[in-house]
């Protein structure tokens, strides 16, 4: 069993599914107690919130290396960051490391080809759908990217911060992220990629007019995937 080094805590809500579906994969292939060896890197949201607002892009790339390197230091073999916003210092981060970053985006583009989907319609924080370094990873694997006009945008993102990061949960907002997924069919999106970690606790298939990869599940699999032997990041250098 190798030794999986998440960096998570951004929020400690996704954190939790990402511990609960590398076990689910390790279980369910090895049976009996079976459960992945994990070091896991708690960070307080409060501090890297605080350097997203200030756009101290630098200080937040040093607390997630910080993080990575315990857990390397620990006996981690692959390394993840458990949020799709903060992969915008992956480079930073796997600059700091001596093993393998298994990136969100990579885990996102892989789904999306099993499934033949070209244009993935993106729902995430104002970053994650307004920067490239989201899309570009996707373009690697030759996966296009569509984003929400500027008002559905400011939308996402005020929901993911004032409620889905903080654990709420509503209807009212189910319904928003509902109808942006809708016009984003128009845009001609083939699926959409929940890419915060935590919008997967407010939609799923039933409420979405397009499919959706929710970007925790895939990348949780991937990692229970590496936790097992089974798969080999060699990261982007």
């Amino acid at each position: 069993m190798e030794t999986l080094g998440l960096i998570g805590g951004m929020s400690w809500h996704s954190t939790a599914t990402y511990y609960r579906i590398i076990n689910e994969v390790v279980s369910a292939a090895r049976g009996g107690h079976a459960s992945a060896r994990i070091s896991l890197q708690s960070l307080d949201f409060a501090e890297i919130r605080q350097c997203q607002l200030d756009g101290d892009w630098e200080r937040a790339g040093e607390l997630l290396a910080e993080a990575g390197q315990h857990c390397v230091r620990s006996g981690a073999t692959t390394v993840a960051i458990c949020t799709n916003l903060m992969h915008k210092v992956a480079s930073q981060v796997e600059a700091a490391l001596d093993v393998p970053l298994l990136h969100i985006g990579d885990a996102v583009a892989a789904e999306a080809r099993r499934h033949g989907w070209q244009t993935l319609g993106i729902l995430g924080t104002s970053w994650v759908m307004e920067e490239s370094f989201y899309a570009d990873r996707l373009a690697l694997h030759g996966v296009a990217a569509v984003a929400p006009d500027a008002a559905d945008r400011a939308v996402v993102d005020r929901i993911v911060f004032d409620e889905l990061t903080q654990g709420v949960v509503t209807d009212a907002s189910r319904t928003a992220y509902a109808d942006v997924i809708g016009r984003l069919a128009e845009q001609g999106a083939d699926a959409v990629v929940l890419a915060c970690t935590e919008i997967g606790l407010l939609i799923g298939p039933d409420d979405s007019a397009l499919p959706l990869i929710d970007s925790a599940e895939v990348h949780a699999r991937e990692l229970g995937r590496a936790a097992l032997g089974q798969l080999r990041p060699t990261g982007a250098r």
